[in-house]
C-alpha cells in the first residue's frame, strides 16, 4: 500500500474510530442488510466508549452516500467528530472490524489496497462508449456518443457507401481514445479493462496512445445495449485486480526472501529489528503476517515505537504508552513514507513483522 495520502492522518489527535465492514450491495435485501451491520457498528463503538460526535460522524457518512454497485468493502477512519479517511474496497473485508483506540487500525485497508488502484472499465462498441474511473471514491462514469456509422447516408453507390462507414467508425474511436486517455490522466490509472464488442475494442485498443496501451486489457463481457448485465464483466474486472495483488505478493515475498539470504541484505524481521528500523526512518516496505495481540511501547510522535520502555525513555519519552502493534507499527510505517504490505502464507515472518531496508 503506498502510505503517502494517509500521511495526514499521523497529525491528527486521536482516539481513532477505525471501522471496515462490508457493504455490498448486490441482493435485494442489500439497505437492510447495511442498517444492520450499521446498528452492529454504532453499539460496538458504544461499547468501546467512543464519543458520540465520531460515532455520529461515522455512520452518516455511509447513510449519506450513494450505494456502491454488487461486492464492496469500505473502510471509515475518524475522530473527534470528523471523518478523516473513507475509502471503498473492491471486495469486502474477512470480517466486520471495528476498533476505537489511540492509533488507527489501518491493516485491512492495507490488505485491499491493490483491490482499489485507480483503474478504467470501458465498454465500448461502434458508435460510443461508457467510461467508468474507479479510485478511491464513488465511481465516475462519462458517456461518449459518436455518429452510427449505419447511419450514414451514402452518396455514390455501395462502394463509396462503405468508406463513409470506416470513416466515421474511425472517427469515433479516435474521439473513444481521447476521451479515455483523459480519463486515464485525470485518475492516474494504473489499469484499463476494454470490454464490449470484440471489433470496436480491438479498434480503440489500437488507437490508444502508447502509455495507456501499456496499461490496457481487453476482457469478454460487456455490452452497451440497454438492460445489459454487468455481472459477468464485474467478475472478470475482480478476477484481474486479484490477480494483480497476488502477482505483486508474490514478488515482495521473493524480494524478502532474496535480501534475507544476503549477506548483509536489505531485510529484517521481527519487532525489534522492525521498530528499530522505523525509528530510523529505514524502512522502505513493511511486511505484516500475523502479529496477533502482541504490544509495543509508543511515544507521543509517530516513530517512536520500541519494544520496550527502555529504548523510549534513552529518546527522552518520559511515559511510554502500551500500543497494540498491528496499529502502532503500521503507524510507524506510515509516517516515515514507507509502503505496507500484508502478506499470507508467503512468508513466516517472525513476530509477524519484515521489513525491507532502504539501506544498510
Amino acid at each position: 500500500m503506498d502510505t503517502s495520502a494517509l500521511r495526514d492522518l499521523t497529525t491528527a489527535g486521536g482516539p481513532f474510530a477505525s471501522v471496515h465492514f462490508d457493504e455490498s450491495h448486490d441482493t435485494e435485501d442489500a439497505a437492510k442488510q447495511l442498517t444492520i451491520r450499521l446498528k452492529e457498528i454504532e453499539a460496538a463503538l458504544s461499547d468501546q466508549r467512543a464519543d458520540a460526535e465520531t460515532v455520529h460522524a461515522v455512520l452518516q457518512a455511509v447513510v449519506g452516500s450513494e450505494p456502491p454497485v454488487g461486492k464492496a468493502g469500505r473502510s471509515i477512519v475518524a475522530a473527534h467528530g470528523s471523518v478523516l479517511l473513507d475509502r471503498r474496497l473492491a471486495a469486502p473485508p474477512p470480517e466486520q472490524i471495528v476498533r476505537f483506540s489511540a492509533l488507527p487500525y489501518l491493516l485491512p485497508l492495507a490488505t485491499h489496497e491493490a483491490e482499489t488502484l485507480p483503474y478504467l472499465v470501458v465498454v465500448t462498441d461502434q458508435v460510443g462508449a461508457e467510461v467508468t474511473e474507479h479510485g478511491r471514491g464513488t465511481p465516475r462514469t462519462e458517456t461518449v456518443e459518436g455518429v452510427d456509422p449505419l447511419e450514414v447516408q451514402g452518396g455514390s453507390g455501395p462502394a463509396h457507401r462503405d468508406k463513409q462507414t470506416g470513416e466515421t467508425a474511425r472517427q469515433n474511436f479516435e474521439e473513444i481514445a481521447r476521451h479515455v486517455a483523459k480519463a486515464a490522466e485525470r485518475s492516474r490509472a494504473e489499469l484499463v479493462v476494454l470490454a464490449g464488442e470484440v471489433q470496436a475494442r480491438t479498434a480503440l485498443h489500437e488507437r490508444l496512445p502508447e502509455p495507456v496501451r501499456r496499461i490496457t486489457t481487453e476482457v469478454e463481457g460487456g455490452s452497451r445495449a440497454p438492460g445489459s448485465s454487468r455481472e459477468e464483466l464485474d467478475r472478470r474486472v475482480h478476477e484481474l485486480l486479484a490477480g494483480r495483488r497476488l502477482a505483486s505478493l508474490d514478488d515482495v515475498a521473493e524480494k524478502f526472501r532474496a535480501e534475507s539470504g544476503r549477506e548483509s541484505g536489505l531485510a529484517v524481521s521481527g519487532l525489534e529489528a522492525v521498530t528499530t528500523a522505523l525509528a530510523e526512518a529505514n524502512v522502505a516496505t513493511l511486511l505484516v503476517g500475523s502479529p496477533g495481540a502482541t504490544s509495543v511501547f509508543a511515544g507521543p510522535e509517530p516513530t517512536q515505537v520500541a519494544v520496550g520502555k527502555a529504548g523510549l525513555q534513552a529518546l527522552g519519552v518520559a511515559d511510554p504508552e502500551q500500543r497494540r502493534a498491528d496499529e502502532a507499527i503500521p503507524f510507524a510505517a506510515v509516517a516515515t513514507g514507507a509502503e505496507v504490505v500484508v502478506l499470507d502464507e508467503r512468508l513466516d515472518l517472525w513476530e509477524g513483522f519484515g521489513a525491507l531496508l532502504r539501506h544498510s
